[in-house]
């Protein structure tokens, strides 16, 4: 059993390298599907104050609901921030990245080597050609 949870957007690149690198590192994760599988008020709140951000910077801002709802206002209120994300799960950011070593918004992708109790075990580069592990698993960048 892995003591690893990364909350996935496999349609996401960043999300899809991040989980590459986890991968990398000799794990395989436990993977919540966070749109079909979202967590609640209180994971959410938990995820969180792990990271040490506010709620708004967990919002993603390049998103349809984000712009209907009109979130670009600053009176939304924390809680009125967690019901939105809630109602729409798509606004929140990934991919989270939950170790024994910390919490983390994993972007860029390569933020989860801060966080990843185990080396990585060789070479890696993201999808896009980036190289972020050379042969010997020593970081790149």
């Amino acid at each position: 059993m892995t003591d690893i949870t990364l909350y996935h957007n496999p349609a996401c690149g960043t999300s899809r390298n991040t989980l590459a690198l986890i991968r990398n590192s000799g794990v395989e994760p436990v993977i919540i599907l966070y749109l079909e599988t979202p967590p609640d008020r209180d994971k959410l709140k938990e995820l969180i104050g792990a990271m040490g951000i506010s709620v708004r910077a967990l919002l993603r801002t390049n998103v349809d609901p984000y712009q209907v709802l009109g979130l670009v206002d600053e009176h939304f209120s924390d809680d009125q921030l967690l019901d939105a994300m809630l109602a729409h799960p798509i606004l929140i950011n990934r991919p989270i990245v939950v170790t024994p070593l910390g919490t983390r918004l994993c972007r860029p992708s390569e933020v989860v080597l801060d966080i990843l109790p185990d080396p990585q075990q060789g070479e890696f580069s993201k999808e896009d050609g980036e190289k972020v592990i050379d042969k010997d698993g020593n970081r790149l960048v």
